[in-house]
C-alpha cells in the first residue's frame, strides 16, 4: 500500500477551523493523519512539497447533469442517441474532475443509463472523472415540467411520465433496477414550462410519498426538482433526501426545513438566475428582457429571501446545479461559491464547507468524505491562491495544481513532483 505526503501547505480542512501549516500523510486511499506543523515520513512515501499552497477538500457538484453539454433546447437532449451521448457524459465527469469536484451528487440525464455507465466505467479505473451518485430520468406527470409531449405530438422527452401511485412505484423500480443512486422527482413547476409556472405544484403528495417509500427500499436516494411552497413542503413530510431549487417560501416551510436540517440537503441554482440576468445567456436568446418575461427578477428575489435565511438556520446547502447549457459550461461550477457569498451571505469559508463537508455528507452518510481529517477519504485539491480571501480562485483550473481522488493523483502540477523519501527521514517542522 503506496503512501503520500503532502508536505508544509496551508491546510483548511473543512470542518469550518482556521487554516493551518502541516502535513497529510495519505495511505492508500484514505488520509492517516494530519500533521500540525510537519512530522515523521514514512520511509519510501512519496513527497509532495507544497510550501505556500493552500490545500483543501475536493469539491462536491450537489446537482449534477453529466450529460448536458452545451444545451440550448430540449432537442438538444432528445434527439442524440444514447451512444453519442455517452460520450457527452464522460466528457462532463471529466471536465468536473479536472475543475477539482471530486464528487458528482447527481440529477438527472439524458437518458436513464447514461450516468450509470460512466459512473462504473470511472469506478473500474477505465475513465476519469468523480465519485458519482448516477442520476437517472427526471420523474414527472402528464402536462407537468418534462412532459414535451402534446396530443398531436406524442415525443418522448428526457423524462419518465407517470400518473399515480402505481405508475410512481413501477418508475421509481425500474430506475433502481437499472442501478440509479439518485432517483429524482419533478414536483413543481418550472420558469421554462408557461402552462406550469414555478409557483404550481402539479405532483400529488401521495405520489412523491409512495416515490420516496420505494427508493428508501432499495437503498437509494430521492430528490426533488421544487420550487413552489405547497411542493417543498410535501417533499419534506414525505421525506426526500435533498431538494433542488427553493425558491418560494413561507414561515411554515423554513420551520419545516430547519426542523429537518439534519436529514436532508437544499441546492438552490442561482447560477441559472445569475447568467440570464447579467446577460450572459442573451447570445443564445435568453437575454435579460426574456427573463423578466420568464418571471427570473422575481424568482431571483425569492432565491435570495429564502436561501439567506436557510443559511441562518443551519440548512446545509450544497453547490451546483444546472451547469451543462450552451451558457454555462461544465467544469464551471465552482462560480457558484462567489454567488453564495454575494446573493447568500455566506463567508467564503462557510461557501466552502458547503462545496466540500456537506457534499461528501451527501454523497455518503458515513461521514468520511468532504474533509482532510484522519480517516477520511483522500479526496483533495492543492490550490495556487488563498480560497478564503477570493474563492473565486477555485475558478480557475490552472491554478488547482494537484488533484487527488481516492489516493489516487489525477493531476500533480505541484512544481516539485513526488519523490521517494530516504527511509526514516523526519519531515522539518513548518511555522
Amino acid at each position: 500500500m503506496g503512501s503520500t505526503v503532502i508536505q508544509g501547505a496551508s491546510i483548511w480542512d473543512g470542518t469550518g477551523a482556521d487554516p493551518f501549516t502541516g502535513d497529510v500523510l495519505i495511505e492508500g486511499n484514505r488520509i492517516r493523519a494530519v500533521l500540525r506543523g510537519g512530522g515523521p515520513c514514512p520511509p519510501g512515501a512519496e513527497i509532495v512539497d507544497a510550501s505556500g499552497l493552500f490545500l483543501m477538500p475536493g469539491m462536491t457538484e450537489g446537482h449534477t447533469h453529466l450529460s448536458f453539454e452545451n444545451v440550448t433546447r430540449t432537442e438538444d437532449l432528445i434527439t442524440p442517441s444514447p451512444e453519442r451521448q455517452v460520450f457527452t457524459a464522460a466528457r462532463g465527469a471529466k471536465a468536473l474532475i479536472d475543475a477539482g469536484f471530486t464528487s458528482a451528487y447527481g440529477a438527472s440525464e439524458a437518458k436513464l443509463r447514461l450516468a450509470v455507465a460512466v459512473r462504473d466505467e470511472v469506478e473500474a479505473g477505465r475513465l476519469p472523472g468523480p465519485r458519482i451518485r448516477a442520476g437517472g430520468l427526471e420523474i414527472s406527470v402528464t402536462g407537468a415540467m418534462g412532459d414535451e409531449g402534446k396530443e398531436h405530438d406524442p415525443r418522448i422527452g428526457p423524462a419518465t411520465i407517470v400518473d399515480g401511485v402505481e405508475e410512481m412505484r413501477r418508475a421509481v423500480r425500474l430506475h433502481c433496477r437499472e442501478g440509479v443512486d439518485n432517483v429524482k422527482l419533478d414536483v413543481s413547476g418550472d420558469p421554462f414550462y408557461p402552462s406550469t409556472p414555478a409557483h404550481t405544484t402539479p405532483m400529488t403528495f401521495e405520489e412523491i410519498r409512495v416515490a420516496v417509500e420505494t427508493a428508501h427500499a432499495y437503498g437509494r436516494k430521492i430528490n426533488a426538482h421544487t420550487r413552489s411552497i405547497a411542493g417543498s413542503k410535501a417533499c419534506l413530510r414525505a421525506g426526500v433526501d435533498a431538494l433542488f431549487h427553493c425558491e418560494y417560501a413561507d414561515e411554515e416551510l423554513l420551520d419545516m426545513m430547519e426542523e429537518a436540517r439534519d436529514r436532508m440537503f437544499v441546492v438552490p441554482t442561482v447560477g441559472l438566475f445569475h447568467q440570464i440576468l447579467k446577460g450572459e445567456a442573451s447570445a443564445f436568446g435568453l437575454t435579460p428582457e426574456v427573463g423578466g418575461y420568464m418571471n427570473i427578477p422575481e424568482l431571483m428575489e425569492n432565491s435570495i429571501r429564502t436561501h439567506t435565511e436557510l443559511r441562518k438556520r443551519g440548512v446545509r446547502h450544497l453547490i451546483g446545479g444546472d451547469y451543462g447549457f450552451g451558457w454555462s459550461k461544465q467544469g464551471a461550477q465552482a462560480r457558484d461559491l462567489q454567488f453564495f457569498v454575494e446573493y447568500y451571505g455566506y463567508s467564503p469559508a462557510a461557501a466552502l464547507v458547503c462545496a466540500t463537508r456537506n457534499g461528501g455528507l451527501a454523497m455518503r452518510a458515513q461521514g468520511d468524505l468532504g474533509t482532510l481529517t484522519e480517516g477520511a477519504l483522500a479526496d483533495l485539491i492543492l490550490v495556487d491562491g488563498d480560497p478564503l480571501a477570493d474563492v473565486s480562485v477555485l475558478t480557475e483550473t490552472a491554478r488547482l495544481l494537484l488533484i487527488m481522488k481516492d489516493g489516487q493523483m489525477h493531476k500533480n502540477d505541484s512544481g516539485a513532483r513526488a519523490k521517494a523519501s530516504p527511509a526514516g527521514r523526519k519531515v522539518e517542522k513548518v511555522g
